[in-house]
């Protein structure tokens, strides 16, 4: 490993770490598609009058809950070997999620007031049209914030799909280390690139989140 820090080696690995970057970016754009439209279906079927509904729904995000995602990764690897491994990985990092997120949603949901269901009800909405109306809208909009802070972490756990041989920033900087015995500026290119683009992002969040506290 070089002891000091080589400016032409980092200059030649800044453009496949942006390649690298370009993977990683996407994973985390659809993974957090995947995670909030599922999040959201799970909060709603929790609320499922049936317990043949309810009890299969719990059963299995306690299960993804409960394993690491890196396990989850390799073994949906194992059973899908077909799949492209980009693919695998956007979805098993939404389905991860989608377990958290779902309580983010829940907390949304538990904090319309009864006010506006009982509204709801006098009127005659259907629940279809009282979950589209009244109740998502309001439900949505409060966890915006939350919903963003999961879209950073899951970013920052992107450099597991590295494991599934997904050449995103992480695997790309370690393959340039490996190839060039330049794993200082590898590495710390990653690192910058990985800051720059998450602590803007964090602040963002927390500024919407104050925002909407208002």
């Amino acid at each position: 490993m070089n002891q000091t820090f080589d400016w032409d080696a980092a200059g030649e690995a800044l453009p496949l770490l942006l390649e690298g970057f370009r993977v990683t970016l996407l994973a985390t754009v659809l993974g957090t598609l995947v995670a909030a439209v599922l999040g959201l279906a799970i909060a709603v079927a929790g609320r499922a009058p049936s317990r043949f509904v309810t009890v299969p729904v719990k059963a299995v995000m306690e299960f993804v809950r409960s394993t690491p995602l890196l396990v989850q990764l390799v073994g949906a690897v194992a059973v899908f070997p077909t799949v492209e491994p980009l693919t695998t990985g956007i979805v098993v990092l939404g389905i991860h999620y989608a377990t958290y997120t779902s309580e983010v949603y829940r907390a949304g949901i538990d904090g319309v007031p009864k006010g506006q269901w009982e509204a709801c009800r006098a009127l005659s909405m259907s629940p279809g049209r009282t979950w589209q109306a009244v109740i998502l809208p309001q439900a949505v909009r409060n966890v915006l914030p939350a919903l963003g802070n999961y879209a950073v972490s899951m970013f920052k756990e992107t450099p597991f799909l590295a494991v599934i041989t997904v050449q995103e920033m992480v695997f790309e900087a370690r393959k340039y280390g490996a190839d060039h015995f330049a794993y200082t500026e590898a590495w710390t290119l990653a690192g910058l690139i990985f800051l720059v683009a998450s602590y803007p992002t964090s602040l963002l969040m927390r500024k919407l989140e104050k925002r909407l506290g208002h």
